[in-house]
């Protein structure tokens, strides 16, 4: 080993100090994976909306309360 080499290595040593983690590096995998389980949570929580707000009100093509008229206009002043 030459001498250049060693001052290089010691010089390295003294510089290039190791920054400990402020927890363990299991600890950030866990809060990884559980703030994957809340977001997962809050998408399951709106399932099937998309179906709830198809049809206002239930409304249906045979439905009284349907804003089409008997001759399906969909003007109220165009019923006779």
């Amino acid at each position: 080993m030459s001498f250049t080499s060693t001052v290089v290595t010691l010089a390295t040593a003294e510089t290039a100090k190791l920054r400990d983690l402020p927890m363990p590096p299991l600890a950030f995998g866990a809060i990884a994976f559980a703030s994957l389980i809340v977001l997962l949570a809050v998408l399951w929580s709106f399932r099937n909306t998309a179906s709830k707000y198809d049809t206002p009100g239930g409304a249906g093509h045979g439905d009284a309360h349907s804003s089409r008229g008997s001759h399906g206009a969909t003007d109220h002043g165009a019923h006779h």
